[in-house]
């Protein structure tokens, strides 16, 4: 009986300004074809998440990290907040600390919108981006609305806690269309199987730390039109109407460009992590076509 060698994961650690990153390396296959490195990037999903779509491409070496804050990656400043611009710097120095650029990269929702902001500030360090469903409402004809709602989980999440603010995220996630001014009273927790009580902590990566600036930030479009990049949109192709899915096609418009369909949801490319499972082999094929110029 053949077995498939596991594939080797060389893990380090890189300190930059506020914070101690956590990345990892996953070195491409002997006898493969030279190619410039794959970084995988979510926000606030950490390295992880990635486990399934790195082992789609062994031919290449695949670099992927966890976001300050997240899983392994633990702040130094003491700050409650990130921005797209820091996540961007890491990222930059992520990818120095791991050989250098321009690299390929696939960002995934919030891990998209701190991409876009890297070309922004050093398009020399990428080839292509693929940034699928970044939530940015800037974007949307509907911003106002979305904003508000955006607001009010944070708000939620800050007054009563993690279950409350959850509850209203994934309300608002998950809701299709043009965000309404009113979405109505905040979801019962215990609808989503979420703990109703407060247990005091504010220190969710994503609700506390990363909601609010992400899916707000404002990308200089006229930067990212004129990087030497080749940038492609991608959504998702069960979530169409979702805020991060019209967030791609609204960035995608700026930029004019047409989104590139990918086949899951927001979490297409997962096989199991997180509890989530998409289409990952589906989305590897269809992400190795876009890599490759062929999509």
């Amino acid at each position: 009986m053949t077995t498939t060698p596991t594939r080797e994961i060389r893990s380090a650690t890189l300190t930059v300004p506020g914070a101690e990153l956590a990345w990892d390396v996953r070195p491409a296959a002997p006898g493969s074809m030279p190619a410039p490195p794959l970084l995988l990037v979510g926000s606030p999903m950490a390295a992880a998440g990635f486990g399934t779509l790195s082992g789609s491409f062994p031919d290449r070496t695949v670099v992927t990290y966890d976001p300050r804050g997240s899983e392994r990656s633990r702040r130094t400043d003491g700050a409650t907040s990130s921005t797209p611009q820091e996540h961007a710097g890491d990222l930059a120095a992520v990818i120095e600390a791991a050989g250098g650029g321009p690299v390929d990269v696939f960002a995934s929702s919030g891990g998209a919108v701190n991409a876009l902001e890297l070309v922004v500030h050093r398009p020399e360090l990428v080839r292509t981006l693929v940034a699928h469903e970044p939530p940015s409402i800037p974007v949307l004809p509907d911003r106002a609305e979305a904003s508000a709602a955006t607001h009010a989980v944070a708000d939620a999440y800050a007054r009563d806690g993690f279950g409350a603010g959850m509850a209203g995220f994934i309300r608002l996630v998950s809701h299709r269309g043009p965000v309404p001014a009113d979405l109505g009273p905040m979801p019962d927790p215990a609808a989503f199987g979420l703990p109703a009580g407060d247990d005091g902590s504010r220190d969710d990566v994503m609700l506390g730390q990363n909601l609010v600036a992400s899916s707000h930030h404002e990308h200089d479009v006229e930067a990212l039109r004129a990087a030497p990049v080749r940038i492609v949109l991608a959504v998702g192709e069960e979530s169409a109407g979702e805020l991060a899915h019209r967030g791609g096609e609204g960035m995608a418009a700026r930029l004019g460009t047409e989104p590139v369909v990918f086949p899951g949801g927001h979490a297409g490319f997962l096989g199991g992590e997180y509890g989530q499972t998409g289409e990952p082999e589906a989305f590897a094929a269809r992400l190795r076509e876009v890599l490759d110029g062929a999509a």
